[in-house]
């Protein structure tokens, strides 16, 4: 039986009121040690590579730093206060997922309204939550369309496709609590409102390794934590 809104909110409330600090930082991404030592980067200039484009890590965004697994140490805290209430969408506009990368606690449900005038197909096939909507506009004929949702009920990384666009997609990141934080477009985050404890602190971006800290959250005030992603500690082979 779900718990009643209110007694939701009173427990989030009072969750909030206890003592509580912030976390803040920067992230940025950095390249292979010597990649840049020729400025060519090789023969770019031919017929056949002059179309290949190279990652600018300067660039990078949509970093999410959160912490990493359940709330086990936090007392009075559950994990997914707002799961039951969440709703968020990812709207379709110009071929292109908006936003790109959405954090969402476990609960969350999440909408996918496309504003084009075109069909969308939007599917995924991640283990956490394979799902297909279909193809679908905002009416047919005239007729509204419902816009279709859906139920993110497990942990994990979920990578969202459409069937007909080839450079349409998008990453629902779905996590254990609601500690987490986008980073802005300078690469700085804030999560606020962290209980006190001990937590292992995660940097996550889309196409690099994650970075994970283990970190001693004080019962005020914040701390710092800054992070460098980068192709390192993979194993060779």
């Amino acid at each position: 039986m779900k718990p009643p809104l209110l007694t939701i909110l009173f427990v989030l409330g009072a969750a909030l009121s206890a003592p509580a600090a912030s976390i803040v930082g920067h992230v940025k991404a950095e390249g292979k040690a010597g990649a840049a030592q020729d400025d060519s980067g090789g023969n770019y200039s031919s017929r056949a590579l002059k179309f290949a484009e190279r990652v600018d890590y300067d660039a990078m965004k949509d970093f999410v730093v959160f912490i990493d697994g359940p709330l086990t140490n936090a007392a009075g805290v559950t994990n997914s206060l707002t799961a039951e209430v969440a709703t968020t969408k990812v709207s379709q506009q110009r071929a292109t997922f908006s936003p790109h990368v959405l954090p969402v606690t476990v609960g969350t449900r999440v909408q996918w309204p496309n504003h084009d005038d075109i069909f969308h197909n939007v599917f995924s096939y991640s283990e956490s939550k394979p799902f297909d909507l279909g193809l679908y506009k905002s009416d047919i004929n005239g007729k509204k369309i419902p816009v279709p949702e859906v139920l993110f009920d497990r942990p994990g990384r979920v990578d969202v496709f459409c069937s007909i666009h080839a450079n349409m997609n998008c990453v629902v990141l779905v996590l254990d609590n609601p500690f987490f934080s986008v980073t802005n477009e300078k690469g700085n985050y804030a999560i606020q409102n962290v209980p006190p404890g001990s937590y292992r602190l995660k940097a996550w971006h889309e196409r690099l390794p994650p970075q994970i800290r283990q970190i001693e959250v004080p019962a005020a005030g914040e701390i710092r934590v800054d992070f460098t992603l980068g192709i390192t500690g993979l194993p060779r082979n």
